[in-house]
């Protein structure tokens, strides 16, 4: 019973939220009904297009939530317990994560679809608008780093629980299918006019069709190559698919496999909602991970961290994420068919995050320690879904371990193209803010950007292993805290840009500064954790494993950005109370010589 009032408490917070926050947000900017948004003023088939929110929604939700609100959640309860990653998952999605993905997509649609970096070269200084697209283009790299990983790793993942191997690569080729799926959606739709809920009706059931037919045909690369390569060579397609997939117009791939990501989303949400109800009501699911762990843990370098302020950056994107301003202002904006849609896309689908974060953790909740000791965070999850789809399920199936297996690819099938759904979009807008910030215009260079901003994670997949008490760690492991410290970092960056823009436009800042404030010193004291001990290992007999050296360099380069961005900041918070200030003395004067 314990876990259905857990469940119902999430609900009825992030709904009421909804209703009073979402609503004074949309009265505070004053949203317009009228079809004036980019997607229309600046229509070319390519990036500005206008979307139905039906179609939009599912896309941006998709796209922003990905495997952040999986992996961050069930970390941080593995860390410190359920207790304070779900305290965390609630007050962060409404009163910083909400209002950031909201103020980052009106702004963006106040000014014509630019990026939040365009916003801060108006209403700040262009050195400032400069040093925030390096920023971004750095927070972008690494999330390609960190979900190529998580990706390849679930397709080569085996052996994780009693009972058989888990299907690595009958997920890899289902995923392929979905992917190409997605591809004939968008033809279809473009070029035959079909109906868009008749394509849903005929695409959802034969990304279905592509689940069960995986197994059957799965694509284990160790049949050709080294067992030890695969994964680096599943990073490397990986990669490949994402310089494909980010030079193909939106209608072609964006749009359609952001719908069919999207409503996965939805039935993985119901089914797991549904499931939780049922085993609580039952007696048969109940809470088994402790609340509170304690206050520190230890890394993939055996590094004590505290829970200040790692879990502000372990549970990224369930809370709050960067990264989600970078959607909202790259391709969101730029399809929004009218303002009053930025309420439910904007501010709704962090909220609806939130719960798809809470009810993440739940398939860590359910588990013992021993259950979920040593287990990586994806198959917890694709686990926890399994079971609560079986138990809805189960009297469909005759045999009980078949339903259980098939609702296992099912998940991991999910979990794969929710981080697709990320790669891509991270591509593409990696490859906007080096044409931005290049000035780059043709296809040629388009192609040549979005190479650049490959190159990097090319050299990492190419990194050997760290090795920690005999056991060599995953990359994403090793990357998941600068990740997340980047990812919350230009969260803050973010909302530092949206409350300068607000303050020069005369409208109220405090609730932007708030949560700039508490995001920029979370951010960058966990940057500093990640240097020190680095920085400890400097005349030292062992040798610094490569990925060490990588980690300083990027996490020195991210704390000086944001130190030069907070001074640009002060600097054009200067300009504007100077003049007020220099109205002020001669009155002053006056009167004291009066």
């Amino acid at each position: 019973m314990a876990l259905l009032l857990y469940l119902g408490f999430s609900l009825v917070v992030l709904l009421c939220a909804y209703l009073v926050i979402g609503r004074a947000l949309a009265r505070l900017f004053g949203l317009n009904s009228l079809e004036n948004t980019p997607a229309f003023l600046m229509r070319d088939g390519l990036d500005y297009e206008p979307a139905r929110m039906s179609y939009l929604l599912p896309q941006h939700f998709s796209a922003i939530a990905a495997a952040g609100p999986i992996v961050g959640p069930i970390l941080a309860g593995v860390y410190f317990g359920w207790g304070p990653a779900w305290l965390w998952i609630l007050v962060g999605s409404i009163f910083i994560g909400g209002i950031h993905d909201f103020t980052a997509l009106i702004a963006s649609v106040r000014h014509h679809g630019r990026t939040v970096a365009e916003i801060v070269r108006e209403y700040m200084t262009a050195r400032a608008y400069i040093l925030f697209l390096i920023f971004i283009w750095f927070a972008l790299v690494y999330v390609i780093v960190a979900f190529t990983d998580v990706t390849a790793g679930t397709f080569v993942q085996k052996a994780q629980a009693a009972g058989g191997d888990a299907p690595g690569p009958a997920v890899a080729t289902s995923s392929i299918l979905y992917l190409l799926l997605a591809v004939v959606m968008g033809i279809c739709l473009r070029f035959l006019n079909l109906n868009p809920i008749k394509a849903k009706l005929i695409f959802l059931p034969l990304v279905g069709l592509a689940i069960v037919i995986g197994p059957f045909i799965p694509l284990d690369l160790s049949h050709w190559i080294p067992e030890a390569q695969v994964q680096r060579v599943w990073g490397y397609s990986i990669l490949v698919y994402c310089f494909l997939a980010a030079m193909a117009p939106v209608w072609m791939l964006l749009q359609p496999r952001g719908e069919l990501g999207g409503y996965f989303l939805y039935i993985v949400m119901a089914l797991a909602v549904a499931g939780i109800s049922i085993g609580a009501l039952s007696g048969g699911l109940a809470i088994q991970q402790p609340f509170f762990k304690g206050w520190s843990t230890r890394d993939a370098f055996g590094q004590t961290n505290q829970l200040f302020p790692i879990l502000f950056i372990t549970v990224a994107c369930g809370a709050c994420s960067g990264f989600h301003s970078i959607i909202a202002s790259g391709t969101t904006s730029k399809q929004l068919r009218c303002e009053q849609d930025a309420r439910p896309i904007g501010y709704g689908a962090m909220l609806l995050e939130g719960l798809f974060a809470c009810l993440s953790l739940t398939t860590l909740m359910v588990l013992t320690r021993e259950g979920a000791e040593g287990k990586k965070p994806d198959f917890i999850y694709a686990s926890g879904i399994a079971d609560f789809g079986g138990r809805i399920l189960a009297p469909f199936f005759s045999n009980p371990e078949q339903a259980s297996s098939a609702l296992l690819k099912f998940a991991l099938l999910c979990f794969a193209t929710f981080v697709f759904d990320t790669l891509d979009a991270c591509t593409r807008l990696a490859r906007y803010v080096l044409m931005e910030l290049f000035g780059w215009k043709t296809r040629a260079q388009a192609a040549l950007a979005t190479a650049a901003c490959l190159l990097l994670p090319v050299v990492a997949v190419s990194l050997p292993g760290t090795e920690f008490n005999g056991r060599i760690q995953p990359l994403w492991s090793v990357f998941w805290n600068i990740f997340g410290s980047s990812n919350q970092l230009l969260a803050a960056l973010t909302l530092l840009g949206v409350t300068v823009w607000l303050a020069r436009t005369g409208k109220p800042c405090w609730f932007t500064l708030l949560p700039t404030l508490f995001m920029m010193c979370m951010s960058i004291w966990s940057l500093v954790l990640i240097i020190l001990p680095y920085l400890a290992l400097w005349g030292g007999e062992a040798p610094i494993p490569a990925i060490r050296h990588l980690q300083f360099l990027v996490s020195f380069v991210l704390i000086i950005l944001a130190g030069w961005l907070l001074l640009e900041a002060w600097i054009t918070w200067r300009t504007m109370i100077q003049p007020k200030l220099r109205r002020r003395v001669p009155q002053e004067s006056y009167a004291e010589t009066g």
